[in-house]
This record gives C-alpha cells, structure tokens and sequence, in this order.
C-alpha cells in the first residue's frame, strides 16, 4: 500500500453563509476538517476559516476526502445548540454520490451497525453484536449498468457511514480508497458530496437550509 501524503488543495474554501451565530462552508475534498496528527497535516478548513472568522468552532466533520456543506458555530451557544441537534438528529443532511453498478431498488434503507475496524484503522465494519446502530437511507437519480448517481439521506452519522453503507450494498462509492477495489478505486477523488444542510437557527429557531453545487 502506497504511504499516504497530505496534498491539501491551495485554494480558498468557499463561504456560502454567515452571520453573528453560524458560518457554512463548502470545504473542498482533500482538505481535513480539522488538524491531523503531525506538523504536516496542520492545514485544515478550521485553520484557514479562523483567519476570516477569529471565533470559529467546530460543530461536526466531513471526511478528508469528502466535499460539500458544513457549518460552524461563532459563538459558543450556536455551537452547543447546533451540536445538540446534531446529536438529536434533527439536522437533515442529504448527500449525491456515484456508485459502482446498478443500485436497486430506486429507493431503500441499510440499516446496519457500526464499529471501528481497529486493527484496520481507521476503517469501520459492521458489527451486530458491538456495532452502534447506523441507518442510511438512499434515493437513485439516474443509473446505467455501469454506476449510480444517488442522493443519500443518513438517519445517524457514524465514522464512514455512508461509504461503509454502500460497499456492503455491492455498489462501494467510487474513488474510495478504503473500501472500493478494483476499477471503482481507480478514480481522481472520492465521489461523495454533502450537497444540503438544514438545521434550526441558534438564534431565531428558524429552520434554515443551504447548499452547495456537486463537483462531479
């Protein structure tokens, strides 16, 4: 297996909103959410964010290798209110990803258990025994026999749900480095895209909603 080297991309994350509470981000794919360990995984979407928005903090993570939508808190009540709605899942979250072969049905469920892969880290695996529960649901926009574009609508938000969800459904997510083999790894980056967040205002209460455009 080839040593990974961390190639953060030089451009500027793109802000697509910000106010006195909350700030929401597309972070490219290839650019860590947060600090890795070690010097050279210092550059992070946090680090670059701050030296706009001195108050920024972290509400939740997007994979290395996954893009799209994220939001952060600038004060410390929009990050607690918006933490606990993450941990009450009242966040709705919706993702476009292109997989490997024809995804049937057009519409379904995986619902199945969760836990780190610890000698393989940090790869997850299903667990029934150990595994916390984990629920992804998915919606086809368009297949051929050779890959599926589908929306994905996680219930839950366990490390690598959703890659993890669809290799176990036969279609891994192509370009994953993880869990996809063969051709469906052979690609640029990985196909996976938080496209929309929806979440209840800090502040106002307010339902509010925003994305971001898919890359791929």
């Amino acid at each position: 297996m080839t040593e990974f080297v961390y190639a953060p991309p030089s451009y500027a994350p793109v802000v697509i909103h910000a106010d006195h509470e909350v700030l929401v981000v597309d972070k490219p794919s290839g650019l860590l959410s947060v600090p890795g360990r070690g010097e050279d995984r210092a550059d992070c979407l946090i680090a670059r964010l701050r030296n706009a928005f001195p108050t920024v903090l972290l509400v939740h993570r997007l994979d290395l290798d996954t893009s799209g939508v994220m939001v952060f808190g600038l004060t410390p009540h929009a990050q607690r209110t918006l933490s606990r709605q993450f941990e009450e899942r009242v966040v709705k979250k919706a993702y476009v990803a292109r997989v490997a072969g024809k995804l049937e049905p057009k519409t379904g469920r995986v619902d199945l258990p969760l836990i780190v892969d610890w000698p393989n880290r940090p790869r997850q695996k299903v667990d029934h025994v150990e595994g916390r529960p984990a629920q992804t649901d998915w919606r086809v926009i368009r297949a051929n026999d050779d890959e599926t574009r589908v929306r994905l609508m996680p219930v839950t938000g366990r490390s690598h749900q959703l890659r993890v969800h669809m290799a176990q459904t036969g279609h891994p997510i192509l370009g994953d480095p993880l869990y996809a083999t063969g051709a469906a790894a052979d690609y640029p980056r990985l196909m996976l895209h938080a496209e929309s967040l929806r979440f209840r205002h800090p502040d106002s209460g307010v339902q509010i909603g925003f994305s971001a455009p898919v890359p791929f």
